[in-house]
């Protein structure tokens, strides 16, 4: 079985609709414009790696009918990326195993303080994660195959967020305003680049359209897919703005590797 990456869910940190029901620009007959909180799926073999545990997390999940999960890493410590860890509990409950969880220093600081009782059994509760330390590549093998997990450090406004690259051939960026040049040689030419662009506008924390061209014009992945959009971001009326190799991403998008 090939390498598959699902977007689960491509919307900003309030998604579309917002709980108010505000849709902005976005055309809700068109379902890839109903984004939910972004974070994404590795599956390897039998095996399911998530990236990011949205708010909507469960929904996700249900929605893709994920079975199992068996790591976890995590790009960030805002909360739109991890106040949906308490969906984790029912994998745990599967077979009584505590979930390795991968997260940079200030992630699993927040993780371990937010949510400690994941983490340590409370009031006769089991813990049901187990924290580890994010290395710069991971190697995980199963059934005599094998995949590479790289973690590189972004700017996301004024924290740091984790872009993982995959095998090397998918780049997942979903909270960025800034790729460091040191790591452009690893990026350049990728099959698949997944990043944030939020909207049309500047903002402090996040690309917009603009800068994402840029960037594939420096970069010259094979194709581009768009996540972490806002509800500014029509899915019909962006994807006739935008060249054949760069497309919006949607919740349940799926590429093989």
């Amino acid at each position: 079985m090939a390498v598959k990456f699902i977007i689960l869910g491509s919307g900003s940190s309030m998604g579309v609709p917002r709980a108010d029901g505000y849709t902005g620009n976005c055309n809700l007959s068109n379902k890839k414009n109903l984004r939910t909180r972004c974070s994404a799926l590795i599956k390897f073999n039998d095996k399911n790696f998530l990236i990011d545990t949205s708010p909507d997390l469960r929904f996700q999940l249900l929605k893709n009918k994920i079975k199992s999960i068996d790591k976890v890493f995590y790009t960030h410590l805002h909360a739109d990326q991890t106040h949906g860890i308490n969906d984790l509990r029912p994998f745990y409950l599967i077979n009584k195993k505590q979930i390795p969880v991968f997260a940079d220093v200030k992630t699993s600081k927040y993780l371990n303080s937010t949510f400690k009782y994941c983490f340590k059994s409370t009031y006769g509760y089991p813990s049901t994660l187990q924290l580890k330390n994010l290395k710069n590549m991971h190697i995980f093998k199963n059934k005599n195959k094998k995949i590479l997990i790289e973690s590189m450090p972004t700017e996301h406004g004024k924290i740091e967020s984790i872009c993982y690259l995959i095998n090397k051939k998918l780049a997942y960026a979903s909270d960025i305003s800034l790729f460091y040049k040191k790591d452009y040689k690893k990026l350049t030419k990728l099959d698949y680049l997944v990043v944030d662009c939020l909207w049309y506008r500047t903002h402090s924390a996040h690309f917009n359209l603009d800068q994402v061209l840029e960037l594939v014009k420096i970069l010259l992945p094979k194709k581009t897919i768009l996540t972490n959009m806002h509800s500014d971001l029509d899915y019909d009326q962006l994807k006739k703005k935008l060249p054949k190799n760069i497309i919006p991403g949607y919740d349940g998008m799926t590429v093989n590797l």
